[in-house]
């Protein structure tokens, strides 16, 4: 009774946080965004169907018509699941990736992992086709022949190496079949030892697999909405609105397959998604596909242009508007080896809106149109320059479009044919382009393709290359023949005075910079880096092996820096994490500024995040009677503290006073926080 009294005046003692603040995620908490919506395979146990969809798993209980999904932030070990098998003998279910990694999951919950198939080094072709049940083994057929897994004991028993392909197995009587396209249908005696494959005899010509889909539960599974997106396709992100907004192609040339439908998805501040109208191939005439870029009006949230292979298109409130093509604009078809693609090959990598609301339009690979506006009358007008010109076409891969402060349009080249970042001047028509990478020691840097550009909060270009991020500094903007591209240089601190190139030959795919001024970096197979303000430290380096993260291909990031969260667009689907810095506040009060979470409650040990704080403010954390008890810089608008005091012991049960300024001993605010040990 006295803990209940004393925790009832420490909160008491705080103003209690709204609603939606007291809900706000921890830092440091991932989350998976997954589709659903493409169901393939339902297994049903009892009550429960277990249900493989969009390559993701969930689980729905008939007894209460509850759902559960599952991925790596709620212990899956990976993503992209090609297989689930029930196992009535060991109960449990068996998932099988598409990176050959295996889990089993219980009735309960409980998640076992096998990842000894997918860290063997082998020559034979991993390949996985099929799973087959039998007592408590499962059969998984594979390239070369069948792996034996026993479900009870949670571990690979055997290995057949058959020497070929085995597209489904099973077992009649006392006979054990493996079925080949290839190599027709073999069998053994289940007595004999299956690993000498002298022992598996051709019996005939391949057996289709009499495994179907059950149409009774997939009709049901159908029904049924897990929620999340409709697609995980997340190849381009803009936030913006309070809205995260995304399409899911890719572009000619770039490492992600083509032929994605043309998906662009929202994510609306209140976790619902927006999915906009995707099937425009009878109403347009034209393939809907690999739209890989969009631009939001900026006086009009809801209307959006979506750009890719086959043209321009427009959206109001999600549904389809007006599509521009080479019929009815200056747009131009796509040139390969001197003859046009075709129709469906209209090809637009890039878009942007100044605050005029023109939008700005890269027409990559024709014989004569690259940049063009649409004026906000609907007038299309071209502004073609010979610098965005070469073989004979247009830049194949003009992309990753934006204003910066200054109002000048910069977009990259991402091929190893006239690589460059390009700079356009709206209001004298200039272009300058920067296609020589000399860097700051006069050593030529060997890009071969430009995928991005970000300004910093020094009006500083950071430029995504193949080789690493380089600088553009301010003062180089105007003089690209000579401008100098930095490598920041990052001391070893080693003792020998020697630095090494910030992510030296790491492909750079995507960048962003939260409020703090820290560079986010995506990589086309390392996963993401996190660099400090001042570019000297790597605060975080997320991969999918020791992070939720998704993949290690990351196609594209975008951050809502009022929650700090960061959104990572993988080649497996979206996933965020929320760091530790926001937006700051211009002018801090106890409205906008308050802690999270708060009352700290015994059971907690996570960081404590202030947030609401003037940019970098000088934090300091003290008792009702003046003690110092934690001190530090916010990142942004954000301060984190672990609940420890400055030698690194828990504080004791009480109340603490958040006092907050900026360096200049202005902009000062306060709030309490409630620690209950």
């Amino acid at each position: 009774m006295i803990k209940r009294i004393f925790l009832y005046t420490l909160i008491s003692a705080c103003s209690l946080l709204p609603l939606n603040k007291a809900k706000a995620d921890g830092i440091g908490t991932w989350k998976n965004y997954m589709a659903y919506s493409n169901t393939t395979w339902v297994e049903q146990v009892g009550k429960k169907l277990y249900v493989l969809a969009s390559d993701n798993l969930y689980v729905y209980n008939e007894a209460d018509n509850s759902i559960q999904t599952y991925d790596k932030t709620r212990g899956l070990n990976s993503a992209d699941i090609d297989f689930i098998a029930w196992n009535n003998t060991a109960k449990l279910l068996v998932i099988v990736y598409a990176d050959f990694n295996i889990d089993l999951l219980s009735e309960k919950g409980e998640i076992t992992n096998l990842s000894s198939y997918k860290n063997k080094l082998m020559t034979d072709m991993k390949t996985i086709n099929d799973l087959y049940m039998y007592n408590g083994y499962c059969y998984i057929s594979t390239g070369f022949g069948v792996l034996k897994i026993n479900c009870v004991k949670a571990e690979v028993s055997d290995t057949y190496k058959l020497g070929f392909n085995v597209n489904h197995t099973f077992i009649e009587g006392n006979s054990i079949y493996a079925s080949s396209e290839s190599a027709g249908l073999y069998k053994a005696t289940l007595t004999d030892n299956l690993l000498d494959k002298n022992n598996w005899q051709r019996v005939g010509e391949y057996r289709p697999n009499s495994k179907y889909p059950n149409a009774e539960l997939m009709a049901k599974a159908n029904t049924l909405l897990p929620g999340g997106p409709k697609y995980n396709r997340f190849f381009f992100m803009r936030y913006l609105n309070n809205r995260l907004y995304s399409t899911g192609g890719a572009f000619e040339s770039g490492s992600v397959g083509l032929n994605h439908i043309g998906a662009v998805q929202v994510l609306n501040n209140n976790g619902e998604w927006s999915i906009y109208e995707d099937d425009l191939k009878d109403k347009t005439g034209y393939k809907y596909i690999d739209m890989n870029c969009l631009a939001v009006d900026p006086k009009t949230p809801e209307h959006v242009f979506v750009g890719g292979r086959s043209g321009l298109y427009e959206f109001m409130n999600g549904r389809f508007k007006t599509n521009y093509n080479k019929h009815n604009t200056p747009l131009r078809g796509a040139i390969d080896r001197g003859k046009e693609l075709g129709k469906d090959y209209v090809v637009i990598n890039g878009l942007a809106f100044d605050k005029a609301g023109s939008l700005w339009v890269l027409n990559c690979q024709t014989k004569e149109t690259s940049l063009l506006e649409l004026k906000p009358d609907g007038k299309m007008v071209s502004h073609h320059k010979p610098d965005l010109m070469e073989q004979g076409t247009s830049l194949r891969v003009m992309r990753n479009a934006m204003f910066d402060s200054r109002g000048l349009l910069w977009f990259t080249n991402h091929t190893y044919i006239k690589p460059g970042i390009f700079c356009y001047q709206p209001s004298t028509d200039a272009l300058n382009s920067y296609t020589r990478f000399i860097n700051q020691d006069g050593i030529p840097v060997g890009v071969a393709a430009v995928s991005c550009a970000v300004e910093d909060m020094y009006k500083n270009i950071w430029v995504g290359t193949n080789v690493g991020p380089l600088l553009l500094k301010a003062d180089q903007i105007s003089n690209p023949e000579q401008a100098v591209f930095e490598q920041v240089k990052v001391p070893r601190n080693d003792g020998t005075n020697l630095a090494d190139y910030l992510l030296a030959g790491i492909d750079i795919t995507s960048m962003a910079i939260d409020d703090a001024g820290r560079k986010w970096f995506g990589t086309a197979s390392t996963g993401v880096y996190l660099i400090s303000e001042d570019n000297m430290t790597q605060v975080q380096h997320f991969t999918a092996e020791n992070s939720p993260l998704l993949s290690n291909v990351i196609e594209s990031i975008a951050i809502n820096n009022a929650t700090g969260e960061v959104f990572f667009g993988t080649d497996k689907g979206l996933c965020s994490y929320i760091s530790d810095a926001t937006t700051p506040m211009e002018s801090p009060s106890s409205e906008t500024t308050y802690a999270y979470p708060n009352p700290v409650r015994p059971e907690y040990r996570g960081p404590i995040a202030v947030v609401g704080l003037y940019t970098n403010s000088d934090v300091k954390i003290v008792t009702t009677n003046g003690v110092l008890v934690a001190q530090g810089t916010s990142n942004g608008g954000t301060f984190v503290w672990d609940g420890n005091d400055m030698n690194g012991n828990r504080v004791a049960s009480g109340v603490y006073i958040v006092q907050a300024a900026d360096q200049q001993g202005s902009n000062e605010t306060v709030c309490k926080i409630a620690i209950v040990n």
